[in-house]
């Protein structure tokens, strides 16, 4: 069964260190009608067998690839993997749970969508607690955060940009935050490093690339931005009601768990914060599967991190698929939230990537070396089995030689079921276009300040790396 295609891939620049056009989230380009979406070829007639029951692996048995799997990945590996039909194509020490480090990312993603809609944005409001005279806001301002962790340089740069045209280039009092802020991938519950930025005392490299990408600060001169902070207490007599001055709205949801999932960046923590962090992750993990894997889903880090994070081959396979019913519900598919192998930039982008091989794999990598953890787990779209879940979950090896082992696993796959790949052409747009679906930024009216008609412009300029983990 094919699910449903709901949107164009996104387009997300990522890295202070890379020059524009370098993105996060490959776009799939239908091939043969030019469009958006990508090109899928009809699959035959699907190989159908003996099933899984519930959910979970039958532990014993011969299944298709079971020998391949204990020769390729190891007798003592976990692994785990089902046909479209719910034949079961592997199952080694599949009930095991064991250190699944980023693959916990999944777990996070699908509840974060169940507590989100895919279009659902954050939003970061500025305001002000006085009059603006001369230039200068007679208050604080203050930081109204949701928690938008793609809150970046880039970001602050817009917001200071809507200040100027508000003709606001000084405070009197200081910078109060009010909700949970994430600025530059880091939680900045007083705002900081936020305003380090709105200062210019950080973040100025930042600028050229600012004004590249966001055409609203074209015409504006670094120095004419940087705000000063005066730090005068307002008594509270003095203190005007807080009048909203700008608002920036993130871009969607799904956008940004397609670009941290490409990239597998540890930010998911803050994001997570969101919805109860860990346990209401775990909780609504475990309210998707069956009821005999639950007590194989533990998740203390929503990014994987940590010591005591635990899953099951079976276990992941499960969530994978209730995340794929998931995404269906809301008109989307698999690859709106997760990289495709040799097409998007990140982690899997140099992997399963040979000929015949591109564009087969939709998933997630893990990595935890100092545990000895490694995984890579997702769907393989094949022309015998249809659309194979799996899951490889490696214990106890060093990186190099579990990522072989699970690359392996995965080409014999492929070897045998035939691959159907996506087809998409991996070419950046102009520097500076950005997201397809990005951010929003709003100069709001307020009372005494001058009125700015809206401007919307992409999220861009976001950077990978730091934080970051495969």
């Amino acid at each position: 069964m094919q699910p449903p295609r709901g949107r164009r891939r996104s387009w997300f620049p990522f890295g202070r260190a890379l020059v524009l056009g370098v993105i996060l989230g490959a776009t799939s380009v239908a091939v043969a009608a030019g469009k958006g979406n990508p090109t899928e070829v009809a699959p035959p007639a699907i190989v159908r067998g003996a099933t899984s029951v519930g959910g979970a692996a039958p532990l014993g048995g011969a299944a298709p690839l079971d020998q391949d799997a204990a020769r390729l990945v190891g007798a003592d590996q976990g692994v785990y993997a089902i046909s479209e039909t719910g034949e079961v194509l592997a199952a080694r020490a599949a009930a095991r749970p064991v250190h699944p480090a980023s693959i916990s990312k999944i777990a996070s993603t699908l509840a974060l969508l169940e507590h989100f809609p895919p279009e659902h944005r954050f939003t970061t409001r500025l305001l002000g607690t006085g009059p603006v005279r001369g230039g200068v806001l007679e208050g604080d301002l203050v930081v109204e955060a949701e928690g938008d962790v793609f809150l970046l340089p880039e970001s602050a740069h817009r917001l200071l940009g809507a200040l100027a045209r508000l003709g606001i280039h000084s405070v009197r009092g200081g910078l109060r935050v009010r909700g949970p802020l994430v600025f530059d991938w880091n939680a900045d519950p007083r705002g900081k490093a936020l305003r380090a930025a709105f200062e210019g005392r950080r973040f100025g490299e930042a600028w050229a690339r600012s004004r590249t990408i966001y055409p609203e600060l074209a015409d504006l001169r670094w120095k004419e931005l940087k705000l000063r902070f005066h730090d005068v207490a307002q008594s509270g007599a003095a203190q005007a009601p807080e009048q909203p001055l700008v608002e920036l709205r993130s871009a969607p949801l799904v956008d940004q768990l397609d670009a941290l999932n490409a990239w597998s960046n540890n930010v998911f923590r803050q994001l997570a914060e969101c919805i109860g962090g860990p346990p209401e992750i775990e909780r609504i993990a475990r309210a998707h599967v069956a009821p005999e894997l639950r007590d194989e889903i533990v998740i203390d880090d929503a990014a994987g991190g940590g010591s005591t994070n635990r899953l099951s081959p079976r276990a992941t396979v499960a969530l994978i698929a209730a995340l794929s019913k998931q995404l269906q519900k809301q008109g989307l598919a698999l690859d709106d939230v997760l990289p495709v192998s040799g097409l998007d930039p990140g982690t899997l982008k140099k992997r399963i990537d040979g000929a015949g091989e591109r564009g087969t794999l939709i998933g997630k990598t893990g990595t935890y070396g100092s545990l000895g953890a490694s995984a890579l787990a997702g769907m393989v779209r094949t022309r015998r089995w249809g659309e194979v879940r799996f899951a490889v979950l490696n214990k106890d090896l060093d990186v190099e030689s579990a990522r072989a082992r699970q690359d392996a696993f995965v080409q014999r796959l492929l070897e045998l079921g035939g691959g159907r790949p996506l087809q998409s052409a991996a070419t950046a747009p102009p520097p500076g276009q950005g997201a397809l679906d990005g951010a929003e930024i709003e100069i709001l009216a307020a009372e005494g300040l001058p009125r700015a008609g809206r401007q919307k412009a992409p999220l861009t300029g976001a950077k990978a790396g730091r934080g970051a983990s495969s």
